[in-house]
């Protein structure tokens, strides 16, 4: 495992960070009477589900950006920064941190906005649109806008068919974990100096 350094956010800024981002989506949610699809699957099932969603799809996505002629630009400087930014952080935080984001992105982008958005549009538009904005939020580049959409098509795709919020959480957990550890354990697969 590599030396930790000190990260340039501190612990707490980043653990509030990442729970406002839930609380904000509930507020949205309570605000505007926002219908949640919930217990479409027992809380098993959406473990066993999400975990195997989440690996199936962190590896697909993982051999996808390996190929230049899908993606133009090349990742590594955001994997890199991605790096710097993981590294300065003990293990703890690091899965607190992926925690807060499936729960908190999927309060947001699959509950808030995407369920706002089916209340007026078709669902495939409400999955299509959601996954827009849930990519536009991640952009540092067009390759990684790309990723994160295409993670936000899985995601939403899987919360309309499922009806399980609970699922998309643990899916979207499970993959930041295992993107986290890869990008730590294996640095050298993205192009990254440890």
């Amino acid at each position: 495992m590599p030396d930790r350094r000190s990260s340039s956010i501190s612990t707490s800024a980043a653990l509030l960070f990442q729970g406002g981002i839930g609380v904000v989506g509930l507020l949205a949610i309570w605000l505007f009477g926002i219908p949640i699809l919930s217990g479409g699957l027992s809380l098993a099932e959406a473990v066993l589900f999400g975990v195997t969603g989440a690996v199936v799809t962190y590896l697909s996505l993982l051999l996808l950006t390996q190929n230049s002629c899908l993606f133009p630009d090349d990742l590594s400087s955001q994997m890199q920064a991605l790096y710097d930014f993981v590294a300065g952080y003990r293990w703890p935080v690091l899965l607190a941190l992926a925690v807060l984001a499936g729960v908190g992105e999927e309060l947001l982008f699959r509950g808030a906005v995407q369920g706002w958005l089916l209340q007026y549009t078709g669902p495939w538009t409400a999955v299509m649109a959601g996954s827009l904005l849930f990519g536009l939020v991640h952009y540092v580049s067009f390759t990684y806008f790309l990723v994160a959409t295409g993670l936000g098509l899985v995601l939403g795709a899987a919360y309309q068919l499922s009806g399980s919020l609970e699922l998309v959480m643990v899916w979207h957990a499970v993959y930041d974990m295992l993107a986290i550890y890869c990008l730590l354990r294996y640095p050298h697969w993205f192009g990254v100096r440890a």
